[in-house]
């Protein structure tokens, strides 16, 4: 990805694959597992990998899967934050946000 040199960006006759790479994490995803299984393979033999599951939290962002799909969040690492810089107990204001769902709906 020309926006994050650690994502990187399969997509063929359909099928993507994601692999996000951080230091000694990894996290990849696609919609053909076939594909994914070929990934996995190709990364076990150059370097050992222990897989983990579905992620639950990675880099600062927190992952909650639901049936209607997943949500992210930071909530962990803007209290941590907080706490860091004394900040905890503040007052909280009104500030804009956007929500952004993607995929169908």
């Amino acid at each position: 990805s020309q926006g994050d040199h650690t994502l990187l960006i399969k997509s063929l006759d359909g099928k993507l694959t994601l692999l996000l790479v951080y230091v000694d994490d990894m996290i990849f995803v696609g919609n053909d597992k076939v594909e994914k299984l070929i990934l996995k393979e190709k990364l076990a033999t150059h370097s050992k990998m222990k897989e983990l599951g579905k992620p639950k939290y990675f880099q600062g962002i927190e992952v909650a899967y639901f049936k209607k799909g997943i949500f992210i969040s930071q909530r962990k690492y803007v209290l941590d934050l907080l706490k860091e810089t004394r900040k905890l107990g503040c007052k909280t204001t009104q500030v804009p946000i956007e929500h952004h769902k993607i995929g169908n709906e």
